[in-house]
């Protein structure tokens, strides 16, 4: 089944991989890269290099670099590459092979893919060097991934999510980092920064994590579980009998509901990745392996205290599983009905536990459990293709093509799931159970007593990321609803944004705003001098940048329009983009143009009279910002590279590190940290990079003379030029 080809916008996905050795001396040969169609079912079909025409695929046919593989309706294949990792093809996905690499006095190897549609699940051997890399590129944005099994799923727009099965991942877009737990799912937009959504099933409520960190939460209010209306920042949440549990993005938790053994006294918790919540008692991993516990320990289910090497836990009623990081499991508590009985398990890559129960899914996708099984909740060892479960009186997997299988007790219809589709994850209250879609929204069945089941208004994809721009004399912000609000010099009206509606992105010129709506078109205010307010006629936009008289834009095939100067003293050629190809973001200077290749290169033209185009030799770039007359650029390492005008030392940012975002102002350089704190460099004539103190930022822009922080809670701070009123963005509120 032919599909159409989406070019890079770049999602990559590094997984580390095993290096394989040259062997000693006498000569060794290199390893070999061979790398064949292991299984194939139904249509498969591959087309060579350097070819047009597509043949049918057969078992053991081998693949090189520049072949590309499609799967029809209803059928699969699977690649075995020359290390050991396997590539599984759900129906109706293609994949190109763009590098197959060893090192041969190293050893180290390299594999590229890029995944245009469809789901594909990865199994990749085990890190040995870290130089070795796995990547799988997709249109949407970037992900670094330290681990071995993952799915990734690539929508016709190019819209990405990426399950983590096993192991680390951080998922990169627009200059924004987001680690995704073992787990748990991220969703990138093209255009937009990566996000997370989830679900957990307390017994009688249900509470979902919204991508903006916002979390909702429905069922039995007793003891206040379902008090969460205030959280924000949040990455990870839990759900236990009666109290709910939220993980922050600084590795801190918060709980509500009951705790009258100390189950939600979790206040001076720090470094914490993952927390599961017990009938009583709350447990959590924390960064290091190590794990924590407090509330009921009649059982011994909070004796965790010695336990290293841990990534992921899960509760009981009276028990604690843990899963360790080489697969095996272990658990104290409660065994009478033989729930800890999993010193034996191997090749885990999650754990479930509820009541007296506890299930396990394997790296090849099938299931073990056990506990009671009064009510056939252990009955799993049929299931095939799983990559995620779930478990109460019944126990519920997601199958890799988004269908769901459940087995156990049933007389509330809790196990009817046989229609469901799309589902991402699933979670199991008492006699509830409730999926994800991959559209955000939520499906439920079983008991709705408590109205734990009233999810069907729920979509907890925030379709519209909180962001901030600086023009010259103007600040911009778009809202999580969509809308736009500005602040500063209004004289050209660039901050005549009160009618925007459905804004996914923004940039500010110098008397100008640019702005991209939800479907892709474009909507411009401010000076038209130049034409560079001319943008009504674009479509497949994800991202614009906006200059002193010119405006750009990144389409989601990967090219890119611009409009402003033709002829004439402003013209430098900063709107010669027409050849671009591959691009995933674009910055826009005074008067040249910035563009952050797939391959994370990066092209830059227009005026070059300071350096500021003099970007061809910079490799592995996830952002890049353009100040008047500069241009920085962040490394996936979080290493920050300048080039331009330095005569105010903006450019001096060799020093720079844990930098995940950079923006560029007129003669300074802002940098936010990985930790939320944010740095700067250049002139300060106005206070500009006075931003030592701000905390919790998640992104910067920089104007002529001012810089604006956004911090997770949507709420705006600034420093510097405030003559125009700037910075007076106190008051915002963008979630």
């Amino acid at each position: 089944m032919a599909k159409k080809m989406l070019s890079i916008l770049a999602l990559t996905i590094v997984v580390a991989l095993a290096s394989v050795g040259c062997g000693g001396g006498g000569g060794s040969p290199c390893p070999s890269t061979l790398t064949i169609l292991s299984i194939t079912e139904g249509d498969v079909f591959v087309m060579k290099a350097g070819t047009n025409d597509w043949v049918e695929a057969e078992v053991e046919m081998e693949l090189e670099v520049g072949d590309t593989v499609k799967t029809g309706d209803g059928s699969g294949a699977e690649i075995t590459f020359f290390d050991g990792s396997t590539l599984e093809l759900e129906a109706g996905t293609q994949i190109e092979i763009l590098s197959l690499n060893v090192v041969c006095e190293t050893g180290v190897t390299t594999i590229t893919l890029l995944q245009t549609l469809g789901t594909t699940i990865s199994r990749v051997t085990k890190l040995l060097d870290p130089a070795s890399s796995y990547k799988v590129e997709t249109p949407s944005g970037a992900a670094t991934v330290r681990g071995s099994v993952m799915v990734v799923t690539v929508g016709e727009d190019g819209t990405t999510w990426i399950t983590n099965l096993e192991g680390d991942i951080w998922a990169i877009a627009q200059g924004v980092e987001l680690q995704v737990p073992q787990g748990q799912q991220c969703i990138i937009l093209p255009g937009q920064p990566p996000q997370q959504l989830m679900v957990a099933a307390g017994v009688y409520h249900t509470v979902g994590l919204k991508s903006d960190g916002n979390v909702a939460a429905v069922g039995d209010y007793m003891y206040g579980q379902c008090d969460v209306g205030g959280w924000t920042g949040i990455v990870r949440i839990g759900a236990g009998d009666q109290h709910t549990l939220g993980v922050k993005a600084d590795g801190t938790v918060v709980a509500v509901g009951r705790s009258d053994f100390g189950q939600c006294d979790v206040g001076g918790w720090t470094d914490i990745i993952q927390v599961a919540a017990g009938w009583i008692h709350t447990v959590g991993v924390r960064s290091d392996g190590t794990v924590v516990a407090v509330g009921d320990n009649s059982y011994g289910q909070c004796n965790v205290g010695g336990w290293t090497d841990f990534v992921k836990i899960a509760a009981g009623e009276y028990h604690t599983v843990g899963l360790k990081s080489d697969g095996t499991v272990v658990a104290v508590g409660d065994n009478s009905y033989g729930q800890c009985d999993v010193s034996g398990w191997t090749n885990i890559i999650q754990v479930a536990a509820f009541m007296y129960n506890t299930v396990g899914l394997k790296s090849d996708g099938t299931v073990i459990a056990v506990g009671d099984n009064a009510f056939g909740q252990c009955n799993v060892s049929g299931w095939t293709n799983i990559i995620q479960v779930a478990t109460g009186f019944h126990t519920v997997g997601v199958k890799s093509d988004g269908t769901v299988v459940a087995a156990g007790y049933n007389p509330y219809g809790q196990c009817d799931v046989g229609g469901w589709t799309d589902i991402t994850q699933v979670a199991a209250g008492l006699y509830h159970t409730v999926g994800l879609k991959t559209d955000g929204t939520l499906v439920a069945v079983g008991d709705n007593s408590y109205g734990q089941c009233n999810v069907s208004g729920w979509d907890l994809f925030v379709k519209y990321a909180p962001m901030v721009a600086a023009g010259d004399f103007h600040t911009v912000g778009v809202k999580s609803d969509g809308t736009v609000v500005a602040v500063g010099m209004n004289d050209n009206g660039q901050c005549n944004v009160d009618g925007w509606t459905d804004i996914t992105h923004v940039a500010a010129g110098y008397y100008h705003t640019a702005g991209v709506k939800v479907d892709g078109t474009a909507v411009a205010v401010g000076w038209n001098g130049y034409g560079q307010c001319d943008v009504s006629g674009w479509t497949d936009v994800t991202q614009v940048a906006a200059g002193y008289y010119h405006t750009v834009g990144v389409k989601a095939d990967g090219t890119v329009v611009a409009v402003g100067p033709e002829g004439g003293e402003a013209d430098f050629g900063q709107c010669n983009v027409g050849g671009w190809t591959g691009i995933t973001q674009v910055a826009a200077g005074a008067y040249h143009t910035v563009g952050l290749k797939a391959d994370g290169t990066v092209v830059a033209v227009g005026w070059n009279g300071d350096g500021q185009c003099d970007v061809t030799g910079w490799t592995n770039i996830i952002q890049v910002a353009a100040g008047n007359y500069h241009t920085v650029g962040v490394k996936s390492d979080g290493t920050v590279v300048a080039a331009g005008l330095n005569e105010s030392g903006q450019c001096n940012v060799d020093d720079w590190t844990g930098i995940v975002q950079v923006a560029a102002g007129n003669y300074h350089t802002v940098g936010v940290k990985s930790d939320g704190t944010a740095i700067a460099i250049g002139s300060d004539t106005l206070g500009q990079c006075n931003v030592g103190e701000w905390t919790g930022i998640i992104q910067a822009a920089a104007g002529e003379q001012h810089t604006v922080g956004l911090k997770a809670d949507g709420t705006v701070v600034a420093a510097g030029d405030n003559a125009y009123e700037q910075c007076k963005v106190g008051s915002w509120d963008l979630n």
